[in-house]
């Protein structure tokens, strides 16, 4: 199991699990929360095919990665990501791809190490510019509280909202999806589910406005968690980002990457100027 040590606490390495597979222009894949990095599996297999080299790796606190009990902000989780960068030698032509959580890690990353060697960046269901300016404090409190009484009943709610499941079952999520989500769920930290809340108050504003390079934002139009017009929209609509493409999903819920995998990757591979039979065939040659 490929991992790399990015700290440690007391005795104990802080070790990132990370998978790191085909070839070509590097992609890196940044989960969301409470989800680990197989959660990216509708857009590995695609971006694969297309002859991508994919890497996806657990956040700390979450899926295979070690669950210390300190580091649970955008700080660290971007040095935790320039630490993976520099261990595989990405630094060249690299797109970042975040989702919900994994958007700050891509924003915090532009706006703390620049962008060399980083070509490209998605915001899939983005939690920057600063979700403390529309939504009321109280809702991260209760957020915190449903954690502290029964973080697996919160985690439940969470995800059924996270896919819209009362309208994306049968036909966009089945019962077997979701509950494999609520599998990866409660495999991740006590400490972590509780503690990366308050890293979603983050004010991204600063770095936003460091970032140099073409930026695709996702986001679906029916998202419950965070929805569009409390983020992505501002990031339009208030210009915080130079080069800047929307594109919103009708219907679509919080993690589109599962339910609507073929508009995601669409415009995914349309954005960073995938050419399927013309990467298939170097690759091949």
């Amino acid at each position: 199991m490929p991992s790399i040590k990015v700290g440690t606490e007391n005795s104990a390495d802080i070790e990132l699990h990370y998978d790191d597979r085909g070839v070509g222009d590097p992609i890196v894949l940044i989960h969301g929360y409470p989800l680990d990095g197989t959660s990216w599996e509708r857009q590995e297999r695609v971006l694969l095919e297309q002859g991508y080299r994919v890497i996806t790796y657990d956040r700390r606190g979450f899926g295979r990665s070690s669950q210390p009990s300190t580091g649970y902000d955008y700080d660290t989780f971007a040095a935790d990501l320039k630490a993976l960068l520099d261990h595989l030698a990405c630094d060249e032509d690299v797109v970042l791809v975040g989702f919900s959580m994994g958007t700050g890690e891509v924003t915090r990353y532009l706006g703390t190490y620049g962008s060399a060697g980083i070509s490209r960046a998605v915001l899939i269901g983005s939690i920057p510019p600063y979700l403390l300016e529309k939504v009321p404090m109280d809702v991260f409190n209760g957020i915190k509280q449903g954690i502290v009484a029964d973080r697996y009943a919160f985690f439940d709610s969470f995800l059924g909202n996270l896919y819209n499941a009362d309208v994306s079952i049968p036909d966009r999520l089945s019962e077997s999806a979701l509950r494999a989500s609520s599998q990866v769920a409660a495999g991740s930290g006590a400490y972590a589910a509780l503690a990366s809340i308050d890293s979603w108050l983050t004010d991204f504003r600063g770095d936003l406005a460091k970032i140099d390079v073409p930026v695709l934002a996702i986001h679906g139009a029916a998202d419950q968690i965070v929805p569009p017009g409390v983020t992505t929209a501002r990031l339009r609509d208030e210009h915080l980002i130079d080069d800047l493409t929307v594109v919103e999903i009708p219907d679509g819920p919080h993690n589109v990457c599962w339910t609507h995998p073929n508009e995601v990757n669409s415009a995914l591979l349309s954005f960073i100027g995938s050419e399927a039979g013309d990467r298939s065939a170097a690759v091949a040659a």
